[in-house]
């Protein structure tokens, strides 16, 4: 295993915190103790190799890098790896960490574009081939890393709901679907259901990430929408009903859910033909969690309350995020027991709004 960092962004850190640690489990890894030096707003993760990093920035939605730190740490030892590293007009940028525009002025910093450019690199701020940060402390203590990926945040607006060819007013938005996706720990050929599944934003996630997506909706017009979201993307579902959620189960197979991942409707206004959002769930989500294979996950958010699937399944993660003044959603994670009977039933505890 390699120990890499990872730069979180402030948007909802503890969120940030749990898709990362879901996402590098999906990859065969997990997270790892911070170490002196460590900058504040990195993480660290244990990965099986360089390409596993790479596929880590490009599954994460609230983190900015991925960096590998150099064993050699010392202003002496940085400087001569600098020199054996740089390739024949290679490029490269230095960049003191926190701050992105640059570090004029400081002679750590010129001490490395010497090393590099006297090895035969140049310097490119704008497109380097390769992008190195450090941090210097007193008395020679410091950290150096180069970045290895970065997140492609922009691929997330190009998602946002105004650029869909199907669009409604309330859906979650594709940088928090992403990191529902990752909270199920999703892996390629895994296969992923929604029984709510809306204008599809879930689903889209799902299937950048590989899974063999299905859902269900009781409006064929949000049906309809999802697959034209979908195939927006050059995506397709291996099933999309138009039914009552608990009557479509039988139409999706009988192969088990890898993970259920849901964005249930919620308040007064968003039931069922009468019934509340709190009976649907209540109603439907235990008999989808039945389905779920040993190790499997359930990954709904909610607006809080009481858990609406119970054992065999375990409550392993609840983060909350904050929607507006009046109202935050939780993103919740269940998990089977790797040991549970398949045959053993989900028990609904329906939850009330606190």
């Amino acid at each position: 295993m390699t120990r890499y960092l990872v730069e979180l962004s402030e948007e909802n850190l503890p969120l940030a915190e749990a898709e990362l640690a879901a996402a590098a489990e999906a990859l065969g890894g997990g997270t790892s103790p911070p170490a002196p030096g460590d900058p504040a707003d990195c993480r660290a993760v244990e990965l099986p190799d360089r390409a596993s990093a790479v596929a880590l920035a490009a599954r994460l939605a609230l983190s900015r890098r991925v960096l590998r730190g150099w064993p050699e740490q010392s202003p002496d030892g940085v400087l001569a790896r600098l020199a054996a590293d740089a390739s024949p007009n290679g490029s490269a940028s230095f960049r003191p960490w926190g701050h992105p525009g640059g570090g004029a002025g400081d002679p750590w910093l010129a001490d490395l574009v010497r090393a590099w450019r006297g090895a035969g690199g140049r310097i490119d701020l704008e497109a380097p081939e390769r992008r190195f940060y450090y941090e210097r402390g007193p008395a020679d203590a410091g950290w150096f890393a180069e970045e290895v990926a970065a997140v492609d945040r922009r691929s997330f607006d190009a998602r946002r709901m105004p650029k869909l060819p199907f669009q409604r007013p309330v859906s979650l938005a594709p940088r928090l679907a992403r990191v529902a996706a990752n909270l199920a720990r999703i892996r390629p050929g895994d296969r992923v259901v929604d029984p709510f599944v809306g204008t599809g934003a879930l689903l889209v996630e799902a299937a950048l990430l590989g899974a063999r997506v299905a859902g269900v909706d009781h409006d064929p017009r949000m049906v309809k929408g999802a697959i034209r979201n979908l195939a927006y993307f050059g995506l397709e579902a291996e099933e999309l009903v138009v039914a009552d959620a608990a009557e479509a189960l039988d139409r999706l197979g009988r192969e088990p859910f890898d993970a259920v991942l849901t964005d249930p409707p919620y308040g007064r206004a968003s039931g069922s033909r009468g019934e509340l959002p709190t009976e649907l769930v209540a109603r439907v989500l235990p008999l989808y969690a039945a389905r779920s294979r040993p190790g499997g996950r359930l990954v709904v958010v909610l607006p809080g309350g009481a858990d609406p699937v119970g054992p065999p399944f375990v409550r392993v993660l609840s983060v909350g995020d904050r929607v507006h003044r009046s109202l935050t959603r939780e993103f919740r994670v269940y998990e089977r027991p790797a040991g549970a009977d398949t045959r053993a039933g989900a028990v609904s505890r329906p939850y009330t709004r606190r």
